[in-house]
């Protein structure tokens, strides 16, 4: 991204996927701290704007007229700040970058349509990835720290590390560390990440979505002991359980290779999934669902003791599929 692209214009993030907004909203700042080293820095929630703090937050310094804000949560911009925001969009200071970040959904769709209309304005999605979409976005990493990776390499890291773009990226800038330069092959990763997904952190998963919280949670501390990082284990506890919530709403009478492309999982894990499917209501998949997510939100910060969070989890997740 040039400082061209965004000095003067306004930069619109939307979607859900939190770590692909943040990229775009790190790689503005870069652009900008490159064309000016002494450019300043705003950051603020769009429930807090008003025309007249965008005014204070886009006006030159005294140190610096070339400036970046970032206003957060568009979709939560008040009423009253609405007309004043599309008058700012509409002919945007010229040494002024300005970022747009809505999480997704309906919410502030109606100042989304009006501000794609103007000219200045420049839309970077960051949607949810499908399943097919992860093994570019793998290669695309690599890319951008001017390696490059085989295919079977990427598949391999997403079976490894799952499917959390925070943890494949920083899988991607171990590789290229160690090999850096390199076209990394399935050997390469298979020697630093081999087994992880299936001994240690699917395998916590796979035991707890079937019920069997005794082998979930010696799997869960030789895991721990082992050194998997909690954020990989949670990462497999959501992929399960997407993947089971898509089997469970799958239409009937599919062919396992239509059907696994439906999941977004390898036809051999098909058979597994059916199985633990059995144990499961829609109602008590919504509820693991929600318990992975407190878990990741604990062992992320919200809570002191990553490892209880994780015991919690997959106790929680048994229960469900037991009863």
């Amino acid at each position: 991204m040039r400082a061209e692209d965004v000095l003067g214009r306004v930069i619109l993030v939307t979607g859900k996927e939190e770590f692909l907004g943040a990229r775009t909203v790190d790689d503005v700042r870069a652009a900008v701290r490159g064309h000016d080293p002494e450019a300043e820095f705003a950051d603020s929630p769009a429930a807090d704007l008003t025309l007249a703090t965008l005014g204070e937050m886009a006006a030159p310094s005294l140190f610096s007229a070339v400036r970046c804000v970032v206003v957060r949560g568009l979709e939560n911009l008040p009423d009253e700040s609405v007309e004043g925001l599309l008058g700012y969009a509409a002919a945007p200071v010229e040494d002024v970058a300005l970022v747009l970040v809505h999480g997704g959904g309906q919410k502030g769709s109606g100042v989304l349509t009006k501000l794609r209309k103007l000219p200045a304005v420049t839309e970077h999605k960051s949607e949810e990835l499908r399943p097919s979409d992860y093994p570019g976005f793998v290669a695309g990493e690599v890319r951008r720290l001017g390696a490059g990776i085989e295919r079977e390499a990427a598949d391999a890291l997403i079976e490894a590390i799952g499917r959390d773009l925070r943890s494949l990226a920083g899988a991607v800038h171990q590789l290229t560390n160690d090999f850096p330069g390199e076209r990394i092959s399935e050997a390469q990763v298979r020697r630093y990440f081999g087994g992880r997904a299936e001994a240690k952190s699917f395998a916590v998963a796979d035991a707890a979505f079937a019920g069997r919280d005794r082998v979930a949670l010696e799997e869960l501390r030789w895991a721990l002991d082992s050194g998997t990082a909690a954020v990989l284990i949670t990462s497999a506890f959501a992929g399960s359980a997407r993947g089971l919530a898509r089997l469970v709403s799958a239409p009937r009478g599919m062919r396992d290779a239509d059907l696994a492309r439906e999941v977004g999982v390898p036809p051999w894990k098909l058979r597994s999934l059916r199985d633990q499917a059995r144990g499961w209501t829609d109602a008590g998949l919504a509820r693991a669902i929600r318990a992975v997510a407190q878990a990741d939100a604990d062992i992320k910060g919200a809570a002191s003791d990553a490892s209880y969070a994780l015991e919690r989890l997959v106790l929680t997740v048994t229960a469900l599929r037991r009863g």
